[in-house]
C-alpha cells in the first residue's frame, strides 16, 4: 500500500470553509477513485494559519495515476483552492505503508 500526502496552508479564519470545500471536492474524488483505500484529513491551527494534511491510501502507483494523472508527484488542485490556500505547493510525497491498523 502507498500513502500519498499533501500539505496546504490557509488563513485560520478560513479553516472551516476550506474543510467544507475539501469535503465537496478533493475528498469525494479521492474516495471514488478505483484503488483508493481511504482518506484522512488532518488540521492544525497555529499562529493564525490552518495547516491541512491529506493522507490518501492507495493499492498501487497505477491506482494513484487514476486520480493524479501520469505525474503522480504533481499535486492536484481544484478551481477554488487558490482562493483559500496561501500557496499551491507543486508536489506531494508518497510513502510505502509498512504497518497498518489490524483489519485495515
Amino acid at each position: 500500500m502507498i500513502a500519498r500526502t499533501w500539505h496546504g496552508i490557509a488563513e485560520a479564519v478560513d479553516a472551516d470553509d476550506y474543510l467544507d470545500y475539501l469535503n465537496r471536492t478533493g475528498v469525494p474524488d479521492l474516495q471514488a477513485t478505483e484503488g483508493n483505500r481511504g482518506v484522512y484529513v488532518l488540521r492544525k491551527i497555529e499562529s493564525g494559519r490552518a495547516h491541512f494534511v491529506l493522507i490518501s491510501l492507495w493499492e498501487s502507483a497505477d491506482a494513484i495515476r487514476n486520480f493524479a494523472g501520469p505525474d503522480i508527484v504533481r499535486a492536484r488542485y481544484y478551481p477554488e483552492d487558490d482562493r483559500f490556500l496561501l500557496e499551491l505547493e507543486p508536489e506531494v510525497a508518497h510513502y510505502e505503508v509498512l504497518v497498518q491498523p489490524a483489519g485495515a
